[in-house]
């Protein structure tokens, strides 16, 4: 009989941890880390209610499980919270992120650590993997401070950077904008996005596919999981009305400015993901086939 590797993944109650958790393969034995109830059982996956913050208590996890690869996707990740919050950014961002670092690095687990597009300035896009991060707000400071942490991992940890993910929850109820903005269309209600932020949106199917890919195979260093369509939030919103039978009149240019107490976020983050194209099997996808796979996979009907 052939042992299964061992998975961890944390923040298992999360938007990309979900859809990790429902495509993990025979090949895993999954152990899912968070401070909330089960979201879902069934065989070859284990459920751990752990304070993350604790690093005892992580130690000993690491000691029970013994994984052989950890996928981080555990954050803080609203950017004006971060903003408004430091220490608590801090915490989960920065000093979970060493903690599962030195743990990886003590028992030879694999870790794949979940970054984000924002860590750029925004004002020399596409960015390819070798591009120098330039953060401008304490989020993305706090991601890029990460990031320096395990890639001194070297050949054992993978940095995955997210572009904006688009989809519903797979499991639990995660933090989906596609699903709060399919609410509010279906009320008939305006949806307000910026024609200044730019993305290239990869939706969360393809996220989980590519983390376990990477966490599976002999991939080291850093990773773009980004979608093939560079578009501003307003052409995102547009297609996504589009795509699911709302007019497009009820999607409303904003200025940034309309937004008070919003922390800085940068122009332009599209990343350059032909790194990812070329090593991967899990293709990247354009917008529009990442929303028939959204719908195909969800279990719940937007419409």
């Amino acid at each position: 009989m052939t042992t299964k590797k061992k998975l961890i993944v944390m923040g298992a109650n999360g938007f990309v941890a979900g859809s990790v958790l429902a495509q993990a393969g025979d090949e895993w034995e999954v152990h899912a880390v968070s401070r909330g109830n089960p979201l879902i059982r069934r065989d070859q996956l284990s459920w751990h209610a752990c304070d993350p913050l604790v690093p005892a208590q992580l130690t000993q996890l690491f000691q029970e499980v013994k994984p052989a690869a950890v996928i981080h996707t555990a954050a803080v990740a609203d950017i004006d919270f971060c903003q408004a919050h430091p220490e608590t950014a801090r915490a989960v961002n920065v000093d979970l992120t060493r903690t599962l670092a030195d743990l990886c690095r003590d028992t030879g687990a694999k870790l794949v650590f979940c970054s984000t597009d924002t860590i750029f300035d925004g004002e020399h896009a596409p960015y390819d993997e070798d591009a120098q991060p330039g953060p401008i707000n304490f989020y993305a400071e706090t991601k890029v401070e990460a990031e320096q942490i395990v890639t001194r991992l070297g050949a054992q940890a993978v940095v995955a950077r997210l572009s904006l993910v688009v989809g519903v929850p797979v499991l639990g109820a995660g933090n989906s904008f596609l699903a709060r903005m399919i609410a509010t269309l279906k009320s008939g209600q305006p949806v307000a996005a910026t024609e200044r932020e730019v993305r290239t949106p990869v939706d969360v199917i393809t996220v989980g596919r590519a983390l376990l890919e990477l966490a599976a195979g002999n991939h080291a260093g850093i990773f773009h999981l980004a979608g093939l369509d560079r578009l501003n939030r307003f052409e995102i919103a547009q297609k996504i009305a589009a795509r699911f039978g709302f007019s497009q009149k009820l999607i409303v240019a904003q200025a940034v400015a309309a937004w008070p107490g919003r922390a800085a976020r940068p122009r332009d983050v599209s990343l350059n993901n032909a790194k990812a194209c070329k090593q991967l099997k899990t293709p990247m996808r354009t917008l529009d086939d990442g929303l028939s796979l959204i719908l195909k996979m969800s279990e719940t009907p937007l419409l």
